[in-house]
């Protein structure tokens, strides 16, 4: 029977700082760090240098055995040429690499719903942006998919990036009633408040988020944007706890969006980009000073108002504030107010016929509201026809010089309003009264009407002054006064008139001779407020 002997292989061991220059095959073993190495022979044997050759353990120091990283593409079927000449690559230490990217987990996050990662988070924003004497470390703080439990505000310092995965993966959510804010910005000494700036502070600038959501669970605000200059939002959700059930009246009163600021650090150019405000009292409430917002392509919807500016105005309120080519919808009370502020603007959002309805079937408030002077809206679209126009406008000027264009169907100019010219057919040989068009006396009590009549090659052109009062509470006793003054080519065989119909409603009327040819009447209503 053949013997198989186990041979026992002698090998160095002791201390790492006392590893010497092993013989060529030798092993030496580290016993107080635990790493193998072997030697590497000698040059005359054909070693390309003297040393020792560490193997690989659990516990080896793989990025500082590695050292070195480049670029190479691979997937790109070919190698990247990253030096200047083709066998010349650029050469990094890989801890450089891999420090390219922070991730908030690098800093104990974990992003599971439930572990508390307020503090965790702030670290990661300080030690990254608000360190002033190392600029050089700041990196894009990455939000990887999860839910960011956090029971305090989260501080957000100059210079910051928040990068998330998506409005629906990574989500920062207050679960909390003693933070008053989900997040808010501040000074490079994270401080808030009056205190911003004090100390040799810097103040809140240039600060990036993009791709992830702000929740609050609790009847708080969401964001306070605080005397920052420069801040842009991109694909950023603003969610809260709120339901139409909850949102019948403003008494619950917290916003997605509200700012602060100073005389000497005053919000300026924040802009948010294809953002969502949902489930709060407003998206945007804004009363202290502020110049140059701007929210575009977003959605506003299950909120009682969307945009709400200056109702309480401090130092003048928001000034050079512009919506445009939004969605409304599902908003219980008017979408957008501008009120006590001036220089801002509504430009082709879009509104949905449940904005203004108090989650009903029929307009409640008018949908886009100016209470100043100096404002605009243009281009803004609307599902509210014209029928549920007449008791609650699209848009409200009431009596100032702001501007609006009435989904194409009004032009206002203050509280002077021109409708679009429009059509509608004189039946020949209508002997009865007959309606062309209603108007509501508690929306337009006095109008004029420019007008065209074309009968075969028969024109007359005019111009219908008319005026109403009510004579008793109910309307009942209505009065209607009109003049018909016009010039015509031939007789046209038309009477125009406008009758009190019922109630607080009155109507243009027509009667028309037997000439054996229809009419085309062509018009346009003017009024002031």
């Amino acid at each position: 029977m053949a013997t198989v002997q186990i041979s026992r292989i002698q090998n160095r061991q002791g201390l790492s700082e006392n590893l010497p220059q092993l013989a060529g095959g030798e092993f030496g073993w580290s016993i107080d760090t635990r790493e193998l190495y072997i030697g590497n022979g000698t040059l005359e044997n054909g070693a390309p240098v003297i040393g020792n050759t560490q193997i690989l353990t659990q516990y080896s120091d793989i990025i500082n055995l590695t050292d070195t990283y480049t670029y190479k593409g691979e997937e790109a079927g070919y190698v990247v040429k990253t030096g200047e000449l083709t066998g010349q690559p650029i050469t990094r230490k890989l801890q450089h690499k891999l420090d390219d990217f922070a991730s908030v987990r690098d800093f104990g996050a974990v992003g599971d719903g439930s572990t508390d990662d307020t503090a965790a988070i702030n670290r990661a924003l300080y030690e990254l942006f608000s360190r002033e004497e190392n600029t050089q470390i700041r990196r894009s703080l990455f939000f990887p998919a999860g839910t960011y439990l956090v029971t305090d505000s989260i501080l957000i310092p100059p210079f910051a990036k928040l990068v998330g995965e998506g409005q629906n993966s990574s989500t920062i959510k207050l679960n909390s009633t003693s933070a008053p804010y989900v997040a808010r910005t501040t000074d490079s000494l994270q401080q808030t408040g009056s205190n911003i700036g004090t100390e040799s502070a810097i103040t809140p600038a240039n600060i990036e988020i993009s791709s992830m959501t702000f929740e609050t669970v609790k009847n708080t605000d969401i964001f306070l944007v605080e005397s920052v200059e420069q801040m842009y939002f991109d694909s950023v959700g603003f969610k809260g706890p709120l339901q139409t059930t909850d949102l019948n009246v403003a008494s619950v009163d917290i916003a997605c969006i509200r700012t602060n600021g100073t005389a000497a650090s005053i919000p300026r150019n924040v802009i948010f980009d294809k953002c969502s405000f949902s489930h709060m009292t407003y998206a945007i409430n804004l009363d202290e000073r502020c110049q140059g917002w701007t929210v575009s392509n977003s959605k506003f919807e299950t909120l009682y108002n969307g945009i709400v500016l200056g109702n309480a105005p401090v130092d003048g309120g928001p000034k050079g504030f512009r919506a445009t080519h939004n969605l409304f919808n599902e908003i219980y009370s008017s979408a957008i107010v501008y009120d006590q502020v001036t220089t801002c603007s509504t430009a082709y959002n879009i509104f949905l016929s449940d904005c203004g309805n108090q989650f009903g079937s029929s307009p409640q408030v008018e949908v886009i509201e100016f209470g100043s002077d100096n404002n605009i809206s243009i281009g803004d679209m609307f599902e509210r026809n014209d029928a549920q126009s007449l008791v609650y406008p699209r848009i409200q000027t009431g009596t100032t010089t702001s501007i609006a264009v009435d989904n194409t169907e009004q032009f206002k100019l203050g509280n002077y309003v021109r409708k679009t010219g429009v059509q509608a057919t004189l039946t020949d040989n209508t002997t009865t009264k007959t309606t062309v068009f209603e108007l509501n006396s508690d929306d337009v009590n006095a109008w004029s009407m420019d007008y065209t009549i074309r009968r075969g090659t028969t024109v007359r052109h005019g111009k219908l002054v008319a005026t109403n009062r009510a004579v008793d509470a109910t309307d009942s006793g209505t009065q209607v006064i009109y003049s018909d003054d016009y010039l015509e080519d031939a007789v046209t065989g038309v009477v125009l008139s406008v009758e009190h119909i019922v109630d607080d409603t009155y109507a243009l009327q027509y009667t028309s001779a037997n000439l054996g040819t229809d009419a085309t009447l062509t018009y346009s209503i003017a009024q002031l407020g």
